[in-house]
């Protein structure tokens, strides 16, 4: 796939979670010139405001895989279960999510 095409597959990833958001009530936004250049110190994706706008952006970066090459691991460690905690050794631990779980704290942060 070319660079054109990269970025056009990113651009519509990025606007499909921005579009999943706001059904949800919940603003966001693509960042400007998401990935392409460093704008105002930062290069994320999208930015989430679930906790609404007075409380800043979750800043967000997104990643599409047409066969979920990468994702394989996580995805059998995840299984059915509702979070995935990964920890690094020295390192601060991360956090996966299935959107359903995302969706319904989102949900119940916005009450």
């Amino acid at each position: 796939m070319s660079g054109a095409k990269h970025r056009q597959k990113g651009d519509r990833a990025e606007r499909e979670i921005v579009d999943l958001h706001k059904a949800m009530g919940v603003y966001a936004e693509r960042y400007p010139l998401s990935g392409a250049s460093w704008f105002l110190g930062s290069g994320h994706d999208v930015d989430i405001y679930a906790l609404g706008r007075e409380a800043g952006p979750l800043v967000a970066e997104v990643k599409a895989r047409k066969d979920g090459e990468g994702f394989v691991p996580l995805k059998r460690w995840l299984g059915q279960y509702d979070i995935l905690l990964l920890r690094r050794n020295h390192a601060e631990p991360l956090v996966v999510l299935p959107w359903r779980v995302w969706a319904a704290i989102l949900a119940k942060v916005r009450q």
